[in-house]
């Protein structure tokens, strides 16, 4: 079976944890081959005021996350369904600094790496329209399981892109499932230099393995 990968998206009151914006929700999506096999996701309160825009754009309020559970409780939570699995976020930029500075928030680090959906789709879907998430999730023909800029429905849109980018993969290259490792080499190089990489890893058969 392919290694579980954690896949996470934060909402916030900003765009920089170092500016003094905190999170809001996060959720994180357990994705092994193509099945989702766990799920996590909470408001979390850090008594950093969320501006009106932020609400308009999440829905998330501060009356909402008045009555959330404390910020700190909320990553510990978070850091033990994590575990050791790599992670994965849709402009992983992003997400990896909320990750870092909410746990560091609590006491605790982040070592987990990080690959970026963005970077993959612009590699592996070049002639996309977008690469934003919604864009990519209609072009492809992913679903979109709720509202746009809630933590869960963008984690589960991310998750869907990942296990698509993966089977794309499997199919033009005669790959086994390629895992985080490979992702992390892939999204870092230039598209012309793909093929090469990936043909080194085919397999030497003829049918691609599809984990489901």
């Amino acid at each position: 079976m392919p290694e579980p990968i954690a896949v996470i998206d934060f909402e916030t009151t900003g765009m920089m944890p170092h500016q003094g914006a905190r999170a809001t929700e996060v959720a994180i999506v357990l994705l092994q081959g193509e099945r989702v096999v766990d799920r996590f996701d909470s408001l979390m309160h850090t008594g950093v005021w969320i501006p009106p825009f932020i609400t308009e754009l999440t829905g998330i309020t501060n009356a909402m996350v008045a009555e959330a559970p404390p910020a700190a409780e909320v990553m510990r939570a978070a850091a033990r369904f994590v575990g050791d699995a790599p992670m994965v976020a849709h402009n992983a930029s992003f997400d990896s600094k909320f990750w870092q500075a909410e746990l560091a928030h609590a006491g605790l680090t982040a070592p987990q790496p990080f690959a970026c959906t963005v970077l993959l789709s612009r590699r592996i879907f070049p002639d996309a329209p977008s690469h934003s998430l919604g864009r990519i999730t209609d072009h492809l023909g992913l679903p979109r399981p709720g509202r746009a800029h809630r933590a869960l429905a963008d984690a589960e849109m991310a998750a869907a892109l990942l296990a698509r980018m993966q089977r794309e993969l499997c199919l033009r290259y005669g790959l086994d499932w390629p895992d985080h490792a490979l992702l992390m080499r892939l999204q870092r190089m230039a598209r012309q230099s793909m093929g090469r990489l990936l043909q080194q890893h085919a397999q030497p058969r003829p049918d691609a393995t599809i984990h489901r």
